[in-house]
């Protein structure tokens, strides 16, 4: 028996009609089937001849989004159904599951009779799956389902002998999609060896924690709000949603269970002060006589109307223009919310968010590089960037340039061929890969992260590398799949196992 790669589903478990006739998703059936589609597993729906034509014609849709074949099938003919079945897959070699929603399913009996796993989904909340005779399972909710999978697929791979670990993962739907569809979070196993499995914080979680060996997460998706806070120990303040707080006070119960990555190692990189202060220590790695590599210069701006600001400004080696970010670096509604100010008067009336980072605009032939930390592998891409500085001073106004306000994750300010292309190709060349890669592992070992991200400018005329941006787990979706999916997988089973060898 091998691993579940095909399912079908009865039309009931993913459809309903209303007393109007509008056909829906039962509760959770999209989002299933999308996680089941980027699995690239068989998926199939079947009805009878009663279904009406309002249902038919919404099967039919959602055969099309999501890849699926639709069977009709008649009481008095369930094995040729079968056989169409059969046939319209091929032989998977592996195993198959159907999904109904009552044992008097007209499927039912003849699939279990040909070797299919049959799941029941109950009309009560059975949330601790039960087996009858290793065939038969029941679940309460579909959300329940990707674990009946995983739980399979990981006993029929050690039946085999092979090492599998189960890996929960938490993050908004639109990142989860977005890393799905380029084959991250597989239900089967991976080359090396790990089952990915979403979990659901509206659903009990002590059933959920007990089918995974470890949880990665993009916790900054679930906060609510931040606080800055006086405390030089903890700077900020996070309240998550109500189901990442109950997820993170499981974890504080349970300090041996897995986390990729703790939160506590996280809470840096939402303040973007303290980034700034972690930087500073990169003046270690550099060597007389090469290029250097540093965090921009900054000042922390508690009131843009505080008398005396050219000055400190001057103080902290700052000189305009300047990029201005909220100190919140994420999780908040405007924590991308930014501006480049070129005359200090303007900084008065200033619309970004209190307290700020003033940070150094380096000139960099609008040209940014993107580093990804993926465990021991590091990957890098480069992308357009905004323009020189002197780029926005041509284009002024006779009364000088007022500040530019933009949202970073939105759009950014940038000028199409603003370099000229000699410039654009000696920034490149002038990339010091080596210098950066061990900047790469100082960050990843200081932090204490498995995945991270972070962006260089080459500044012109002193080539000084400057990190401006850190960010964790990030898409490093600039990276071919094929290359940068099984380095995250081999990121986390590698975290994972070091993590379980330490106790967490």
């Amino acid at each position: 028996m091998g691993a579940v790669k095909a399912l079908l589903f009865d039309s009931s478990v993913l459809i309903t009609e209303h007393s109007d006739g509008t056909v829906l998703f039962q509760s959770g059936a999209e989002a299933l089937l999308w996680r089941l589609a980027y699995s690239k597993l068989h998926l199939g729906v079947s009805y009878g001849k009663s279904v009406s034509a309002q249902k038919v014609s919404f099967l039919n849709k959602i055969a099309l989004s999501f890849s699926l074949k639709c069977f009709m099938h008649k009481k008095c003919s369930t094995d040729t159904s079968v056989n169409d079945i059969s046939q319209a897959w091929g032989e998977t070699g592996e195993s198959c599951l159907y999904v109904a929603s009552s044992k008097d399913d007209e499927l039912y009996r003849s699939l279990s009779n040909n070797g299919w796993l049959i799941v029941l989904k109950s009309a009560d909340d059975v949330i601790e799956s039960e087996m009858e005779n290793l065939r038969l399972l029941y679940i309460g909710k579909l959300e329940e389902l990707p674990f009946i999978i995983c739980r399979f697929n990981r006993n029929v791979s050690q039946g085999r002998g092979d090492e599998i670990l189960s890996i929960g993962y938490v993050m908004k739907p639109s990142r989860e999609k977005d890393f799905a569809e380029r084959g991250a979070f597989p239900m089967y196993p991976t080359q090396n060896g790990l089952i990915f499995v979403p979990l659901a914080l509206d659903l009990p979680l002590a059933f959920q924690m007990q089918e995974v060996n470890a949880v990665i997460h993009k916790a900054t998706d679930e906060i609510a709000s931040v606080k800055l806070s006086t405390s030089s120990e903890h700077s900020i303040k996070v309240t998550f949603s109500k189901g990442m707080e109950e997820l993170e006070r499981y974890f504080q119960g349970h300090p041996g269970c897995c986390i990729i990555d703790p939160l506590n190692n996280v809470y840096p990189l939402l303040d973007r002060l303290r980034i700034q202060q972690i930087l500073l220590r990169l003046e270690d790695l550099n060597i007389v006589g090469r290029c250097r590599i540093r965090g921009p210069h900054f000042l922390k701006i508690d009131d843009f109307k505080v008398p005396n600001l050219t000055k400190s400004l001057s103080e902290a080696k700052l000189s305009l223009p300047c990029i201005v970010k909220p100190q919140v670096a994420c999780g908040v509604a405007d924590a991308h919310s930014m501006g480049i100010v070129f005359q200090a008067e303007d900084f008065k009336d200033l619309q970004v968010p209190l307290p700020a980072i003033a940070q150094e605009y380096v000139d960099h032939s609008s040209l940014l590089f993107k580093f990804y930390v993926l465990g021991d592998r590091i990957f890098h891409a480069v992308k357009k960037s905004t323009p020189n500085a002197d780029f926005f001073l041509s284009s002024c106004m006779e009364d000088g340039p007022k500040p530019i306000i933009f949202d970073s994750l939105k759009s950014l300010p940038t000028a199409k061929d603003q370099q000229p292309g000699g410039q654009v190709e000696s920034n490149v060349h002038n990339l010091d890969l080596e210098l950066v890669t061990k900047a790469a592992n100082w960050l990843r070992q200081s932090l204490a992260l498995t995945i991270v991200g972070f962006d260089v400018v080459i500044q012109e005329g002193s080539w000084d590398h400057v990190i401006v941006d850190v960010n964790y787990l990030p898409s490093f979706k600039e990276v071919p799949d094929d290359i940068a999916v099984p380095a995250f997988w081999e990121a986390i089973k590698t975290s994972c196992k070091s993590r379980l060898a330490h106790g967490g």
